[in-house]
């Protein structure tokens, strides 16, 4: 369980004294414990490998907007913190697909749903989106259709 995992990674960065390490993967267990909690369900339970990876996809959403914030507002010192929790985050997400990958792909399902113009790409993109979900970064995925309609 991936939830475990992280209990466990805590635990040894308090060890080591990593003192952004354990404040991201305490930040982490606390947004698990509001997810269990926003989904009826006891804080003391574990949510799903899946629900855990659904509440660091959210952490790092967070994480690059705020880097992006500090980035416009000149502030390197609190972007630079925040890149650095934003890639102890991804290191639990499995690797995403390159945008190779996911034009293969697109190019398939655009073939099999017949889709010609630009007007359809909405519900292209959805379609795309559900096979892709969790392997492929929404970025890319709009990115790559982007390309197939130009």
């Amino acid at each position: 369980m991936l939830q475990t995992q992280i209990k466990s990674d805590m635990v040894t960065a308090m060890k080591a004294r990593e003192a952004l390490k354990v404040e991201v993967l305490r930040g982490l267990m606390s947004s698990c414990t509001n997810e269990l909690v926003s989904l009826k369900r006891l804080p003391t339970e574990e949510l799903s490998d899946q629900e855990v990876l659904t509440v660091i996809r959210r952490e790092v959403k967070k994480r690059k907007d705020a880097f992006e914030q500090f980035t416009k507002g000149n502030r390197p010192e609190l972007a630079q913190k925040e890149e650095a929790e934003r890639v102890m985050l991804e290191a639990y997400l499995p690797a995403m697909m390159s945008q190779d990958d996911i034009r293969k792909i697109a190019e398939a399902k655009k073939a099999e749903m017949g889709v010609t113009d630009k007007k359809e790409a909405g519900k292209f993109m959805g379609a795309l989106m559900k096979d892709l979900q969790g392997k492929a970064d929404g970025t890319d995925v709009k990115a790559v259709i982007d390309s197939l309609f130009n």
